[in-house]
This record gives structure tokens, C-alpha cells and sequence, in this order.
């Protein structure tokens, strides 16, 4: 049995003809794709049901926000489909497609007609990683790369992990979130996943669950399968506006993940890419969400650190008091900036870094731009 894939919105009857036809635009620039069992889990009856947020267009995605490559990725892309920011981690984008589109992705670009950034043949970023030695984590995404075929995985898992130096094989995934059946129907994946650890390569599922509601009994046996194969499960997500904007959802989030045996790593800041207008949150009030659900949960269900993944680094947000909010760089293009603390003055309506006023910390005017790029990195 195989799970049919919804990509035009006159197969939602859920909407009404004039519903339908309004959000035609939307998905008419940021594509909509959808599955029947993620579309199982919507309430229809609650217009603001948040699996029908992250899923279905809302008209305010064309509003004139944001940028489509919010956090600069061209300028680390040394080959086509190849990242490399940190130098110990490179990222290889192995398609552009996922099981389902969340409408407040920060590379909602590769889903758009006429974009090339990512490629079925990796061949240029393998002979990439292969050439620099100091890239030991190499993190497989785009797009979904468990929406491939078993067998492409395993030519892609197998090309990695044939280059000596890398021990870690990342799998950037929501596909257990979204068809847990890619898992639950497919003891080839299964075996492949686990021929690889017991090969020497640890494999990390990198899953994107973003609701408590996604975690459903399908969801955890396939999180059980993945376990037993040796990979290391995590999870990692956005705040977004009316999915997880409550600090009980996210604490909830956070205890059943850790449960589940797939504890949160990183909370991420919503990037202010262009369409995400309706999905976002002000920093100030994501981290006090941050704050206020870590407080509800103990042990691995709190490890989770909240962080900005911006143009120059992934920049940790630190406390908060009423002048000023705190922050460190976590990890820095720039490698003598990691660890460095940032205080910027306090402000509510702020939604990223270049919106605030930084008053203690590296800046571009202390470190300067970078003349390939024209940005401080």
C-alpha cells in the first residue's frame, strides 16, 4: 500500500470552493504539498488547528516579508548542493522534495520553479568533502532525503560514508512526522540504517516534530525501528506562530520527545524568510515560551538550546531582563567568534538579530564585511 500525495488544493474538499480558490495564489508561489495520513491528523472543525497551520496556505504568506535565503546559505555553498559554513560539517542537499511542505520553511525556495541549488548528483560535493579533511559530520537534506528510494539512499549513505574522515552521517528529516509508514513499511531502510552503524558510521536522525499531536503511535514505532538499528534519534523545530506559540504545547513537545527517545537538540528562532510572515514570533516572547516550557520539564526533556541559525553563525539566546537580551555565539563562520557573547538593547518587536541594536559584541563595523559575499560572516 502506498501513501497518495496531495499537490493541488482543489483536492481538499475540507475547503470550501471559495477557500480553495483564495489560496490558489499562495500555492501558486510557495507550492503546497500534502499526504493522506498527515491530512488524517488535521480537525477540519477548528480553523485553527495547528497541523492544519503548518500545511495549509494562509493568504498572508504574500505579504511583502522577509527574503527567501534568510540565513545567506549561497554564500557557504562551495558546490552546487553542497554547504559548508562550520568547518567540521558540510551539508549535502540530495533533493528538493518533501513528504509534506511546512509553510514557514526556510528553504521554501527549493520548492519553487526555476531554483537549482539542490541535485541528484552529488558527485562535485562528495569530491568536496572528500578534499577537506577537517569535515568529519556530513548532514543529508534539501528537501527530505527519506522521501528518496531505499535504494538511492543507500548509494548516497554508502558514497559518505566511504570517505575516511568522516565518522558522522546526518539524516535531516520530518518524514516520521509526516508518513511513518517510509519507516514502518520499509525493512530495507531499516537494515540500511543499521548496516552503516555497525559499519562504523553513527548515523543521527535529525526529525523535525513540531506538535505533541504528531507524535502519534505510528510516529513512536517507527522511532522504536530507528533506534534499534544503533542511529541516535533527536529533534529539532521552529517556534511557530499557533502550532507551538504556548509554553504547555512546547513543554509537552519536550516531554513526550524525550519519552519517545528522540529528546530535543535545538529550538530554533523562525528564520524571517519571505511568505513566513503569519508564522512567526518575536524573539523576546519565543524565548520566554523557550523559558516558561523548560521550566514545566526536567532531564533530557530540557537539554534543548534555543538559538538564532543566522547569516554569521548560530547565535544562542542566553537571558533576558528589561534593557537588554543576552546572547553568545554557539558556533561562528568566523571561528574565533564562537563563545563570544553579544548584548543587544531590548526589543519586543524584534524578530532576528539585524533588527536589534547591539551594544556589546561582534559587529560589522568591529569585524567587518567580507568583500566575495558583502556580509559579515
Amino acid at each position: 500500500m502506498t501513501t497518495r500525495y496531495l499537490t493541488n488544493l482543489s483536492s481538499l474538499n475540507q475547503l470550501t470552493a471559495r477557500q480553495r480558490a483564495e489560496l490558489q495564489a499562495v500555492a501558486q508561489k510557495y507550492p503546497f504539498r500534502l499526504n493522506e495520513y498527515y491530512e488524517r491528523l488535521i480537525n477540519w472543525s477548528d480553523p485553527r488547528d495547528p497541523i492544519r497551520q503548518l500545511v495549509i496556505p494562509r493568504s498572508e504568506e504574500l505579504h511583502d516579508w522577509g527574503e527567501l535565503d534568510a540565513s545567506g546559505e549561497s554564500d557557504y555553498t562551495r558546490v552546487r548542493g553542497c554547504q559548508h559554513k562550520y568547518s567540521d560539517t558540510a551539508l549535502l542537499l540530495v533533493n528538493e522534495v518533501c513528504g509534506a511542505y511546512c509553510r514557514y520553511c526556510f528553504r521554501k525556495r527549493l520548492f519553487m520553479n526555476g531554483n537549482d541549488e539542490a541535485t541528484l548528483d552529488i558527485t562535485s560535493g562528495l569530491r568536496y568533502i572528500a578534499e577537506h579533511e577537517e569535515i568529519s559530520n556530513v548532514l543529508l537534506t534539501g528537501g527530505d532525503p527519506l522521501i528518496l528510494s531505499t535504494r538511492r539512499l543507500a548509494q548516497i549513505l554508502s558514497a559518505v560514508a566511504s570517505i575516511p574522515h568522516v565518522r558522522i552521517i546526518r539524516i535531516g528529516s520530518k518524514m516520521l512526522a509526516f508518513n511513518p509508514y517510509r519507516v514502518l513499511r520499509d525493512p530495507e531502510l531499516v537494515g540500511l540504517i543499521k548496516e552503516h552503524v555497525e559499519g562504523g558510521t553513527q548515523v543521527y536522525l535529525m526529525n523535525h516534530f513540531d506538535h505533541p499531536r504528531e507524535l502519534t503511535e505510528e510516529a513512536r514505532h517507527a522511532l522504536q525501528l530507528i533506534r534499534g538499528t544503533g542511529a541516535v534519534a533527536v529533534n529539532q523545530c521552529p517556534i511557530i506562530r499557533g502550532v507551538n506559540s504556548r509554553s504547555d504545547v512546547l513543554a509537552n513537545l519536550f516531554r513526550e520527545l524525550s519519552y519517545a527517545g528522540s529528546p530535543q537538540y535545538y529550538v530554533f528562532q523562525c528564520r524571517p524568510t519571505a511568505g513566513n510572515e503569519p508564522y512567526e514570533v518575536p524573539l523576546v516572547e519565543s524565548f520566554q515560551l523557550f523559558n516558561a516550557a523548560g521550566v514545566q520539564v526536567t532531564g533530557l526533556a530540557k537539554r534543548a538550546r534555543f538559538v538564532m541559525s543566522h547569516r554569521s553563525g548560530k547565535i544562542e539566546v542566553v537571558g533576558l531582563d528589561d534593557n537588554h537580551i543576552y546572547m553568545r555565539y554557539h558556533r561562528a563562520y568566523r571561528e574565533e567568534l564562537t563563545g563570544r557573547m553579544l548584548i543587544a538593547e531590548r526589543d519586543d518587536a524584534a524578530f532576528w538579530l539585524d533588527d536589534l541594536n547591539v551594544v556589546n559584541g561582534p559587529t560589522t563595523e568591529t569585524y567587518g564585511a567580507y568583500p566575495d559575499s558583502g556580509v559579515f560572516r
